[in-house]
């Protein structure tokens, strides 16, 4: 057994610069990889998704030529093109991750499989052949998660795909059958949609994007159908089976059953933890009913000296949340810091089109918290950089204190509505009320000038 100062495992988003910020700290540390350095979000997540998202967008531009008096021809896709695309993109991220954590003197890249056999070791099924047993102070859990597979009766004699396979795809499928309505089922229901194929998504909850405010689970909803795909909301799926070279699926909607037919089968019903083959009981490291590891707002575990970071501590699923919890382990252990996850805010985007991006509270939690509250909503049809480009689908919404102005928080359905989800973002960071916004100067026309007009709305 070697006896080293630090242990990460998993070469996620957390764990990468993690390794960097150890060794340079002097402490001799060792990540261990049992797949691919970068995680989910470099290899099946975000730039591999966000790669195809740009295809998908660049086809539904083209057949919207004619809106902009641009004439092409017939407008097809070619998906093995669209996949190498991907791959090409996603392959030179991981390889930078890859040659990042190979980089760090003091830090070794191990690549295999880890568990523990107490609270301060780990055993290592390398992937070249053999084991190795590693000890340390300090263990850092980054393992990520992976799709989820629902309970649902012959799911799994059937064929079906994930997040992960169907971007593997060389042809478009000819009807879709996407299972949830989140945001990765919305981000691919819509991808597939714009490359060409039917798409039916069924959502057991009785709205889109349950999470949102009302408003934007209908605005989505609405656009979605406006595009041709069927939605089928409040409903139920109580069999899967093979059909032939496709599916079916039985679904029940008010107590009705039916069976819809498609080639292909999307399940994008949300992610489990990649706690299983840790033996985490071994360490005494306890854990939720969902198998997410436990951990206080300083992202300890009940176990002194083992931390767990990213997807796998049951926080948001977000790569920036990831990175953060990072900082926080590093600016803590490393820099004599007290941060403490409680203390940031919670941005999110989910990439359709046009994006739908949320920061601070919405109307709803505000109203149960019993704030004094003011509230402003207006449509992107009012936005005049949205209007010239003739994409004006959606709305944007914000909550504030009655009292103090303070901006509380912001939700917008909008053309590049991420980044100006990130200007509110950066008022509210920096205590900025509403009213610095709504008198600021904004080069015109830009979407940001939209935050003059958004006040006038209050109620």
């Amino acid at each position: 057994m070697e006896q080293i100062d630090a242990i990460i495992i998993g070469a996620g988003q957390a764990g990468v610069p993690l390794l960097g910020a150890l060794a340079e700290a002097g402490k001799k540390t060792a990540l261990i990889e049992r797949e691919h350095a970068g995680g989910t979000c470099v290899n099946e997540g975000c730039t591999p998704t966000k790669t195809m998202v740009a295809s998908a967008r660049a086809a539904y531009l083209a057949r919207r030529g004619p809106d902009y008096g641009v004439h092409t021809g017939a407008i097809s896709v070619d998906m093995a093109k669209v996949r190498d695309r991907k791959r090409h993109v996603a392959g030179d991220s991981h390889d930078g991750s890859e040659k990042g954590v190979r980089s760090h003197k003091g830090g070794e890249y191990i690549e295999g499989e880890a568990h523990f056999t107490d609270a301060h070791t780990v055993e290592i099924a390398l992937k070249a052949g053999g084991t190795r047993t590693l000890s340390a102070d300090l263990i850092f859990i980054n393992t990520g998660g992976r799709p989820a597979v629902p309970k649902v009766p012959g799911l799994t004699e059937t064929p079906f795909l994930n997040s992960t396979s169907i971007m593997e795809l060389d042809s478009v499928p000819e009807h879709l059958i996407v299972l949830g309505g989140g945001y990765i089922a919305l981000e691919f229901g819509q991808m597939f949609l714009r490359f060409g194929s039917r798409v039916t998504i069924i959502e057991q909850q009785a709205r889109l994007v349950g999470r949102e405010d009302q408003e934007f689970s209908d605005a989505i909803t609405a656009m979605f159908r406006e595009d041709g795909a069927d939605i089928r909301i409040d409903t139920k799926v109580t069999s899967v089976a093979r059909d032939g070279e496709g599916v079916a699926v039985t679904v029940e909607h008010a107590g009705q059953p039916e069976t819809l037919r498609g080639s292909h089968l999307l399940v994008a019903v949300g992610r489990t933890p990649n706690t299983d083959k840790l033996n985490l009981g071994a360490a005494g490291v306890a854990m939720t009913p969902s198998g997410h590891i436990t951990v206080n707002d300083r992202l300890e575990t009940n176990v002194p000296g083992i931390y767990a970071l990213g997807d796998v501590n049951g926080g948001p699923a977000f790569t920036h949340i990831s990175y953060d919890d990072y900082r926080i382990i590093r600016n803590n252990l490393l820099h004599g810091a007290s941060r403490t996850r409680s203390d940031r805010p919670t941005p999110y985007t989910m990439f359709t089109d046009p994006e739908l991006s949320h920061v601070g509270l919405s109307e709803a939690d505000a109203r149960k918290q019993g704030l004094n509250i003011q509230v402003t909503q207006m449509p992107m049809t009012y936005v005049a950089r949205a209007i010239e480009a003739d994409e004006t689908r959606g709305l944007m919404k914000a909550v504030v204190d009655a009292d103090s102005k303070q901006i509380l928080g912001y939700t917008v359905l909008g053309l590049h509505g991420g980044e100006l989800m990130t200007v509110v973002q950066m008022a509210m960071q920096g205590k900025v009320p509403y009213t610095v916004l709504q008198d600021m100067v904004f080069s015109h026309p830009t979407l940001s000038e939209s935050l003059n007009n958004l006040w006038a709305y209050l109620k």
